[in-house]
């Protein structure tokens, strides 16, 4: 079996353009323009190159793109100073601190300062426990990427089984409160799972979120299921660095029915629903019917 190859920047374009057509409808009929801030604190070159491109990304679909961009050494009050300000401009209808911060400064006490309605990742304590209740939230992206995906390529999830490998606050819990919400039968397993490969065998949608470059091999796929592999690794292979995922590509797709390659898979998806996820608020802040499609 050859699995189909789910394409996640294409989608992701898909999603962006959705996100355009109603940016501009907002613009025309309202005079409202969405408007994210992005907050990064310090040097780390993985996030200042992950910023740049939610920027441009953030411009490309007509919102407003605002970046405060502080010195390693900024205290705590500073930062929680800003947020607060952030918070109260109502044209800012979206908030993302990015992750990691400097080791000085409680990413929990400064996630939790971000208005729960603006907090677009959707880690803020509030947006957890009304995900986690099935009430309206803002959703953190990866997950909400993962599950558009899987509606896209099934249509409907209802009855089926799902395995998601990982328990991580940022993607396999939100992602099992998702799928529980499409009416799947959800387990969530770990690396410490007694015979982890036999519990993945009986999943029709497997995830693989576990943070271990290809620890999930062919022999952990049930044949034909579908297979959503949020890792993102870089490892030494025959000299180089390469970037592999949590499945171990090849062998997962000659079981699988449908798989996400790493990279081009679930990767694009995360700065396009942080994009959706903004003119959710947006809309939500003006009491505007949210974009259909674009939400959980």
């Amino acid at each position: 079996m050859s699995a189909v190859i789910i394409d996640g920047k294409a989608f992701a374009g898909k999603v962006r353009g959705k996100v355009a057509a109603h940016v501009a409808r907002l613009i025309k009929d309202h005079g409202i323009t969405p408007g994210l801030a992005v907050v990064l604190v310090g040097e780390d070159p993985a996030s200042e190159v992950y910023v740049k491109s939610k920027g441009k990304m953030t411009v490309e679909v007509g919102m407003t793109s605002i970046e405060h961009k502080l010195p390693a050494e900024t205290t705590e009050a500073d930062l929680l100073a800003l947020i607060a300000s952030l918070n109260a401009d109502p044209k800012i209808h979206g908030i993302l601190v990015q992750l990691p911060l400097p080791s000085h400064l409680n990413s929990e006490l400064v996630i939790n300062a971000i208005d729960p309605a603006k907090d677009v990742d959707g880690f803020h304590i509030s947006n957890v426990g009304l995900l986690g209740t099935g009430q309206k939230s803002m959703v953190p992206c990866t997950p909400l990427g993962c599950l558009m995906m899987l509606r896209d390529h099934y249509g409907s999830l209802s009855g089926l089984n799902a395995v998601v490998v990982g328990r991580s606050n940022i993607v396999g819990k939100p992602m099992a409160q998702l799928l529980l919400g499409d009416s799947c039968t959800v387990t969530i397993a770990h690396s410490r799972t007694k015979d982890l490969a036999a519990v993945c065998r009986g999943a029709d949608i497997l995830v693989a979120a576990v943070g271990r470059p290809e620890m999930i091999t062919g022999a952990y796929v049930k044949p034909g299921a579908t297979v959503i592999d949020v890792g993102i690794n870089r490892i030494e292979r025959d000299g180089k660095t390469k970037l592999v995922g949590d499945a171990e590509f090849a062998s997962c797709a000659a079981v699988a029915g449908a798989i996400t390659p790493v990279p081009g898979g679930v990767g694009p998806m995360t700065i396009a629903c942080l994009l959706a996820n903004t003119v959710t608020a947006c809309c939500r802040a003006n009491g505007l019917p949210e974009p259909e499609g674009l939400t959980a």
